[in-house]
């Protein structure tokens, strides 16, 4: 007996099997959870999703594009005809044009900036308002974020502003939805190479910087990120809502560059 059994939920954001969301998803199973998916909406996307969920057997898969209410709406009601109520949403969605991301933050459009807030934060608003439908009994909701949000990291520009817009959002709906005993939280993972991660920045330049800076002398690993979302949307957390949770070896705690600092020295970095 794993500790969801019985425990249902949706999974909006699986790209492929390099994606965090798919990590924490596995996670959830071997747990014992049903789970059912979304993927953006045209059969090459439902394809790259159904070749991850059809041989789990996952329960459904259906398109949604958080940029439609209707869209959100349907989706969650078709998780509702699958499988009653929900006690668990993992909200894993952000995107950005990609001339908006690769500009300096200074240069991006009015245009671009808005579609990137609507995807990548005010998506969840909507997610969080239909899943509390389906959530009668309370449950969880849990999002992705990152540290540039936080603090500036070259090459993430516009989504860095995304994200901590997507953190305060944690919060407020962590306090919206208090009453109806449904947590919100997200998990700030480390440098992983993902589709969404291909965009920005460079991963393996940072997950370098990662190694020589963080006080596990290490980057984390994707089935480490897997197990803290697992954990966020378990009763194990039951009394955390509003968090940003971070996995990535102590990397944010830094305030130098540690013993980078002796590597530089050595002529290692």
């Amino acid at each position: 007996m794993g500790i969801f059994s019985g425990k249902k939920g949706l999974v909006l954001g699986v790209a492929n099997d390099y994606s965090i969301a798919w990590a924490i998803a596995q996670k959830l199973i071997e747990q014992g959870a049903e789970v059912g998916f979304t993927h953006l909406p045209g059969d090459k996307m439902e394809r790259r999703v159904r070749k991850l969920t059809d041989p789990i057997g996952a329960k459904l898969l259906v398109p949604c594009d958080v940029q439609k209410d209707e869209d959100v709406a349907a989706a969650f009601d078709r998780a509702g005809e699958a499988f009653g109520s929900l006690d668990f949403v993992l909200h894993s969605i952000a995107f950005a044009p990609i001339n908006d991301i690769k500009c300096p933050y200074a240069e991006c459009s009015r245009e671009g900036f808005k579609t990137a807030m609507d995807i990548s934060v005010y998506s969840l608003v909507i997610v969080a308002r239909n899943a509390a439908r389906y959530m009668p009994n309370g449950g969880s909701i849990l999002t992705l974020t990152y540290f540039g949000g936080e603090r500036v990291v070259q090459g993430y520009n516009m989504m860095g502003v995304c994200k901590a817009a997507l953190d305060a959002s944690v919060k407020y709906l962590a306090y919206d939805l208090g009453p109806k005993k449904i947590r919100v939280n997200a998990v700030s993972a480390g440098p992983i190479k993902t589709l969404a991660a291909s965009a920005v920045g460079d991963a393996d330049a940072l997950g370098g910087l990662y190694e020589a800076v963080s006080p596990l002398q290490r980057n984390i690993e994707r089935e480490e990120v897997g197990s803290s979302g697992m954990f966020m949307l378990s009763d194990l957390a039951s009394g955390i809502t509003g968090e940003v949770l971070h996995v990535d070896c102590g990397y944010n705690v830094m305030g130098s560059p540690g013993r980078a600092v002796e590597a530089i020295k050595a002529g290692k970095l």
